[in-house]
């Protein structure tokens, strides 16, 4: 069975610009720690990845899947869920929810996973944590570094 872990961090950058860093995904392994490759593998006409293939490497775990992205037309919105189940993962879905105020940014990342492999639920629920938190870390790192 799935959880939804849900958690916000405000940027100091406007919504324009998180959202190109979210978007940017093969820039990923750059800034994101766990990304060893990502490939765009299909995009919409208007150039935004449609689908994309991740092979991370998080130490206690690596795997290979592919996701698949919609957006909202103001970028407020980007959502994606797992193609297929992978090595790890059953099932993946997830958001990044983004609200601007005064040039700050505030995103709220939302992640539902359900796991091939047993996990306690506490290990599980701290795993999702961390990792939430890392990814959070790294993107407010990324869109707030003055050197891309």
């Amino acid at each position: 069975m799935a959880d939804t872990s849900t958690q916000s961090i405000q940027v100091h950058a406007p919504l324009d610009r998180v959202a190109a860093v979210i978007s940017d995904f093969p820039r990923y392994p750059e800034w994101a720690e766990a990304m060893k490759r990502v490939e765009v593998l299909e995009e919409y006409e208007d150039g935004y990845a449609f689908r994309v293939r991740f092979v991370i490497d998080a130490g206690v775990m690596a795997d290979d899947y592919t996701l698949e992205y919609a957006y909202a037309d103001d970028l407020s919105r980007i959502e994606w869920h797992l193609v297929e189940p992978s090595k790890t993962q059953k099932s993946q879905r997830g958001s990044y929810d983004l609200a601007e105020a005064g040039g700050i940014t505030t995103v709220t990342y939302t992640l539902e996973v359900e796991l091939s492999i047993g996990m306690l639920g506490m290990f599980r629920r701290k795993a999702e944590k961390m990792i939430m938190d890392m990814a959070l870390k790294q993107l407010k790192h990324r869109v707030e570094s003055p050197a891309q």
